[in-house]
């Protein structure tokens, strides 16, 4: 039985890509229909990575980057959370309300409730593909946003499940939208009961 994601072995974590490669493809599909605009997705990269390393690849402990966060519980726990850069969410709300949006100090009211559906839509396509793919039933809760430096953001979810392990699951996404393009990272918070859960409806012992 394992502790840690560490002893997660290489068909263990092919599983995790395969979820991770579904809830993608889930996304786009969501992207497009919400965008109304033909959203093409890159070979996403799926990869059990240190905390350390995840802030690294977001852009380093003091980028300024947009996070959605949104908790689910039931037969299994944690936290799905999707960040963009800033200029990245200005470039989405920019094809959505049709208006240059690189110019712009931030983003207002509005449009950062725009975002915090994207996200919700996003990590609600993760989490639906881990559903389906094992069949646990989950509760997904109203997504919350934040705009801030990835270290402060990461270092509260850190602080939660951290104790336990240092390790997550983590996406970097490549969306196409025409001429545009926008990375995105899906970071997948849950505790190892909850893993083993996952690992079972999909006929994994762990």
């Amino acid at each position: 039985m394992i502790r840690s994601y560490s002893e997660l072995n290489d068909e263990h974590i092919d599983v995790l890509r395969e979820i991770g490669n579904i809830g993608a493809g889930n996304a786009a599909t969501s992207l497009g229909v919400l965008l109304n605009s033909d959203v093409q997705i890159g070979l996403p990269r799926v990869r059990i990575e240190d905390y350390d390393n995840v802030i690294a690849s977001v852009g380093g402990s003091e980028e300024l980057i947009v996070a959605v966060l949104v908790r689910f519980k039931g037969e299994a726990n944690g936290v799905v959370l999707f960040t963009l850069s800033m200029e990245d969410a200005k470039n989405i709300m920019a094809i959505l309300v049709g208006e240059d949006e690189t110019d712009t100090p931030g983003l207002d009211e509005m449009k950062m409730s725009a975002v915090k559906e994207i996200g919700n839509i996003l990590g609600s396509a993760y989490l639906g593909s881990i559903s389906m793919l094992t069949g646990l039933e989950l509760d997904i809760s109203v997504p919350h946003i934040a705009i801030d430096m990835t270290g402060a953001i990461l270092s509260a979810l850190v602080v939660e499940y951290g104790a336990e392990d240092s390790k997550v699951m983590f996406i970097e996404e490549r969306f196409s939208l025409g001429e545009t393009g926008l990375n995105s990272h899906v970071i997948l918070f849950t505790d190892i009961p909850s893993l083993r859960s996952v690992m079972a409806g999909l006929g994994l012992s762990i």
